[in-house]
């Protein structure tokens, strides 16, 4: 019995470990993010605004976004906050999605624009002759664990 206690004992602290270090390890190796200055300087030139809130369906305590998305014709830009996480996608979308499902549905007419590095605020340049106006939804997607973090409807 001291045994089995003595091996779950250590197989809870190497979960707990590895959770902490999926959770924690992006927060370290995140570039800096733009400031709310920086972020907030898009909004006035920006095409379309749209808005990260917390209650979506498949967003949770540890997979949320918030705050304004400003869509300008070279950039998206996030003024607001994202939960930690890793590899996380910035997703253009014909529709708006607010579950796995549904991202997994749409994900083939979908335009993948780049990556999210940073968690308060991002700015993800927009590659050469994507056109924001032919997409209606931004999403935030974690790729290596197939997640929906987020999305905001801009037309």
């Amino acid at each position: 019995m001291k045994r089995l206690l003595l091996i779950a004992s250590h197989l809870s602290a190497l979960a707990v470990g590895f959770a902490a270090g999926v959770y924690v390890l992006p927060i370290l190796i995140a570039p800096d993010a733009p400031t709310q200055q920086q972020a907030e300087a898009s909004l006035p030139t920006a095409q379309w605004t749209a808005t990260f809130r917390r209650d979506l369906k498949d967003s949770d305590a540890l997979h949320w976004g918030e705050g304004v998305v400003a869509i300008g014709a070279k950039s998206i830009t996030l003024a607001g906050k994202l939960a930690p996480g890793p590899d996380y996608k910035l997703y253009l979308s014909p529709e708006f999605v607010e579950t796995e499902t549904d991202f997994v549905r749409l994900k083939p007419q979908m335009l993948r624009v780049g990556d999210v590095k940073t968690f308060d605020n991002f700015i993800v340049p927009l590659p050469e002759g994507v056109d924001p106006a032919k997409f209606t939804t931004v999403i935030v997607w974690c790729e290596t664990f197939s997640q929906f973090i987020t999305a905001g409807k801009y037309r």
